[in-house]
């Protein structure tokens, strides 16, 4: 259960990223197809350098999900630089892109949206395997899934107050986003290491 338990962390971490990275992607398509001609070549190469970094993403994802959990571990140090990197390349579009504070916020609201679905998938997983473990281990298992649940709605409701809000930058926008997902990724490895039994807990 142990080694089952970390890869769905890994599984669960590496999923989140390429719903993002497909959502960014989904709204930068939109955008490409409302562009001005001068225009269209930097969004159209904008979406084909994205495009790669999440098909690399994916391959190495691929590659590693029948690997053990020391292969995933040196796997997820690649795919966290390869997530950074896209990340900073929307990051740069956005700064050098000018105002363009229609299509950041409807970026946002595709990247939260893809978190939330993220949070609600990994509970849901973590619920099915909680029906699997012995009955010692359900009461934290319960408390873990009951903290995520509660992580998730205080995220999207900070996320939600950004979305109202409209007029942040590009920059508090991502930060927001990152803060969500770090507390995604420490919710997600309680919820399995509470599914362990929690011996690995940091």
């Amino acid at each position: 259960m142990s080694q089952q338990s970390s890869m769905h962390f890994y599984l669960n971490w590496a999923k989140e990223r390429i719903d993002e990275m497909d959502a960014a992607l989904a709204s930068f398509e939109v955008k490409a197809g409302q562009a001005k001609a001068e225009s269209k070549v930097k969004t159209d190469q904008l979406l084909s350098d994205l495009t790669k970094r999440r098909d690399e993403f994916q391959e190495l994802l691929k590659a590693k999900a029948q690997a053990g959990e020391a292969a995933w571990a040196d796997a997820r140090a690649d795919m966290e630089r390869q997530w950074n990197g896209f990340e900073a390349q929307v990051k740069t579009y956005f700064e050098g892109a000018g105002k363009q504070l229609e299509q950041q916020q409807a970026t946002f609201r595709d990247l939260a949206a893809a978190q939330a679905k993220a949070w609600r998938e990994a509970a849901d997983k973590i619920r099915e395997a909680a029906g699997k473990v012995a009955a010692a281990r359900t009461a934290d298992v319960d408390a873990a899934l009951k903290q995520m649940k509660s992580d998730a709605s205080e995220a999207e409701a900070r996320l939600q107050k950004l979305k109202q809000a409209g007029s942040e930058s590009w920059s508090v926008m991502s930060a927001a986003l990152a803060e969500s997902r770090k507390a995604f990724d420490q919710a997600n490895k309680a919820a399995w290491d509470a599914l362990k039994g929690g011996d690995t807990k940091s």
